[in-house]
């Protein structure tokens, strides 16, 4: 069955006849496919509430000229089966102008083949898989993908961090191996000698052979690419075994439940990610403070990706100055607006170019490390 959920959002309180009376043809419709049950449920809450606010945000400042934007919500479970058929019915019973996706790879792939083969623009927020923006040039990303984050690791361990002696722990999924890629592309280029890789499961939360061995190998560093739920428990192991090296993750960390799960041992781990928690951006500070009183809970990476994607499409929308899909296609595709995760501008491909930030566990909280600013390694392709 499908579970839909309508979010006609303006600032302030309302009743739910103010509801009814503000869902019209005057509003302009997008879809919004996101995970709100199964195990990337918290991913996904963080998602819509990004979403939410950069709606409210939008609507309290007299909407898209003179619109007011709606999010048209489905719980796509980050399973491609429910996303597909998911797509298919935002795009021809809700008839949204166009579609983001709040959720994982495999689900945000289903749904951008459909977006793409009914010329339908399509913004993936985090999803990090290479093909979906091949799925056609109505798809775009506001997020990395995975291999240029892989990339940014090489550098931020190999030259920033001067750590030459690495060993490498996968999660064994689209996310992880993107990284791992990218990782191993580059790390020649920045000396580092990849001492071993280790594969886990998604489902894993015990790490005792992975890191037994990793104890025997003493590396310089470790590359460790999981989710939150995954990488607590693999880093809390790592320090009670007395591995004390650096761990450096990606933006599937970048929440502060992976601090409550680690506990004191996330200190010092560090993340590449898009989210700078300590951002002098006027945007940035307003969304990291209006997502903590909204979800009652820190900003993180993915809830800041549901934010640019929507103020990415609205800004596409008031220069469009109208809502056929082609014109907003190209609207989107000129963009260079400055979003919650930075300076936003696309290539060929759909893809965002824009610097990678690096964020470090102080004081049990994530804050500023620094940035990798290298339009070359940080290049997205264009075909």
């Amino acid at each position: 069955m499908f579970k839909k959920i309508i979010f006609p959002i303006i600032a302030g309180a309302m009743s739910l006849a103010s509801y009814a009376g503000i869902a019209s043809a005057e509003n302009i419709k997008i879809g919004f496919n996101v995970p709100l049950t199964g195990f990337a449920a918290a991913d996904g809450q963080s998602a819509l509430h990004g979403a939410e606010l950069a709606v409210e945000q939008v609507n309290a400042n007299g909407g898209v000229n003179g619109s007011m934007l709606e999010l048209v919500v489905y719980d796509d479970q980050a399973s491609p089966k429910e996303a597909a058929p998911l797509a298919i019915k935002m795009i021809t019973q809700d008839e949204v102008v166009a579609g983001v996706s709040g959720s994982y790879s495999g689900a945000t792939r289903a749904a951008a083949t459909i977006f793409s083969e009914n010329s339908v623009p399509y913004i993936s927020a985090y999803a990090i898989h290479p093909d979906i923006t091949r799925a056609g040039d109505y798809v775009f990303r506001t997020s990395f993908m995975g291999e240029v984050q892989g990339r940014a690791g090489a550098k931020l361990i190999g030259e920033m961090l001067g750590k030459k002696r690495v060993t490498m722990i996968t999660l064994n999924n689209d996310f992880g191996i993107s990284l791992a890629n990218g990782f191993k592309d580059k790390a020649g280029d920045f000396g580092i000698e990849i001492i071993s890789e280790y594969e886990y499961s998604i489902k894993d939360r015990e790490f005792g052979a992975i890191v037994s061995k990793i104890k025997s190998e003493n590396p310089d560093a470790i590359y460790a690419s999981g989710y939150f739920f995954t990488a607590g428990p693999l880093v809390r192991q790592l320090r009670a075994a007395g591995i004390n090296q650096p761990v450096v993750g990606q933006e599937g960390y970048d929440s502060q439940k992976f601090i409550e799960i680690a506990g004191d041992a996330s200190e010092g781990v560090m993340i590449t990610t898009s989210l700078d928690r300590d951002s002098s951006n006027p945007v940035t500070q307003s969304f990291i403070e209006g997502f903590s009183n909204k979800a009652g809970y820190p900003a993180d990476m993915v809830g800041a990706s549901g934010h640019t994607a929507i103020l990415v499409l609205a800004d596409a929308l008031s220069r469009a100055g109208n809502t056929d899909k082609a014109s907003l296609r190209d609207a989107i595709a000129s963009t260079n607006l400055e979003a919650s995760t930075g300076q936003i501008s696309f290539n060929a491909l759909g893809e965002v170019q824009k610097d990678v930030q690096v964020q470090v566990v102080r004081d049990g909280n994530w804050h500023h490390h620094s940035v990798v600013s290298d339009a070359v390694l940080l290049a997205p392709p264009a075909e």
